[in-house]
């Protein structure tokens, strides 16, 4: 092993001890930073193209959750979900605020770029208030019931054992913030998640937040065949951003 890989398995190991003992440095996660916002299970289920079949029995992991509402629902289903998000460094109550001053600032954006959504989905910008103020609810009220669900973690680092879950969502992150990702940090998280899951991952949507597909699909694809991961793009019944009606699989490959 050379130094550099000496170097990055240290920093990758200090890394997992600050989240495990809760010690990631407040710089890296003041909550004025953060955007804590969240899809409904519903729209988790169209978005992913899941039925509740597809989750039982299965070891699931949400990466990262946010404001989402499909850990709380999965889990009064009796699904074995974990969410992991930067966010949850912070109180539950704290994010409760944060969230809600959030979706205002979302729904002003929407009306003033209603063209850029499909409104299928959604009657208006109101009724889009409302189900991202009820997945906000959902969430916090399960946060404080059940918070060993709720695991706070810095990507592209992960504080789970390997292959700790079968199935892994991520949505609204990879691919969307390609602006600001760059494509090493997008290849560092799918390491990670590769790490972390047993079978299949499923990332949503593929275009950024201009609707444009992000330039780094591809190059993710590629890194996934070489690592023994089969990919499949796949259509999905949900569109609400234009272009945002695909999702994509990675499947491990039997050896």
């Amino acid at each position: 092993m050379s130094r550099a890989e000496m170097g990055r398995d240290e920093e990758s190991g200090e890394m997992k001890r600050k989240q495990l003992n809760n010690e990631i440095p407040s710089s890296e996660t003041r909550l004025d930073r953060i955007v804590f916002i969240g899809r409904t299970f519903e729209e988790y289920m169209r978005m992913f193209d899941l039925d509740e079949q597809a989750l039982e029995g299965r070891s699931i992991l949400d990466c990262p959750a946010g404001a989402c509402s499909f850990t709380a629902h999965a889990g009064k289903r009796g699904c074995q979900v974990t969410a992991a998000d930067i966010a949850y460094y912070h109180d539950y109550d704290k994010l409760a605020m944060k969230g809600l001053q959030d979706i205002g600032h979302a729904m002003e954006h929407v009306g003033l770029e209603q063209d850029r959504y499909l409104w299928a989905e959604f009657e208006n910008v109101e009724d889009l208030r409302d189900e991202r103020g009820r997945a906000l609810r959902d969430c916090v009220e399960d946060m404080e019931l059940h918070p060993d669900r709720y695991v706070p973690a810095t990507l592209p680092v992960l504080p789970f054992a390997a292959e700790q879950f079968d199935l892994t969502l991520s949505a609204h992150f990879l691919f969307t913030y390609s602006d600001r990702l760059d494509g090493e940090f997008h290849l560092n998280t799918l390491r990670e998640l590769f790490r972390v899951t047993r079978q299949e991952i499923r990332i949503f949507p593929l275009v950024d937040q201009s609707g444009r597909q992000s330039e780094h699909l591809d190059p993710l694809i590629s890194f996934a065949d070489s690592k023994g991961w089969g990919a499949e793009l796949k259509a999905v019944p949900y569109h609400f951003q234009r272009n945002a009606n695909q999702m994509l699989i990675l499947r491990k490959q039997l050896k």
